[in-house]
């Protein structure tokens, strides 16, 4: 099922329109919707809020997505609502 989830995102990624850097931005994005995965949101928010994350860290950054957004509060508050985030 995870990968099914994985495979959704991809797609919903490459359909966005997004301008990636290359398979690396795609690799974070998908780690990303996989640790958010039981946070309760759609497909679409997820891929839209770790999209968001990711065009925001610096092309440099050695954290995951995940390890970031601990540090960088107001670029998270940013992408929850660019992305529709709805808190449980």
């Amino acid at each position: 099922m995870k990968l099914i989830y994985v495979g959704i995102a991809m797609a919903a990624i490459m359909a966005s329109g997004s301008v990636f850097a290359g398979a690396d931005d795609a690799k974070w994005v998908s780690q990303c919707i996989s640790d958010n995965q039981n946070e309760g949101q759609s497909i679409e928010t997820l891929t839209a809020y770790c999209t968001c994350m990711n065009d925001k860290m610096d092309e440099n950054e050695t954290r995951s997505i995940t390890q970031w957004e601990k540090t960088h509060k107001k670029e998270e508050a940013e992408c929850d609502a660019k992305s529709n985030w709805k808190d449980k």
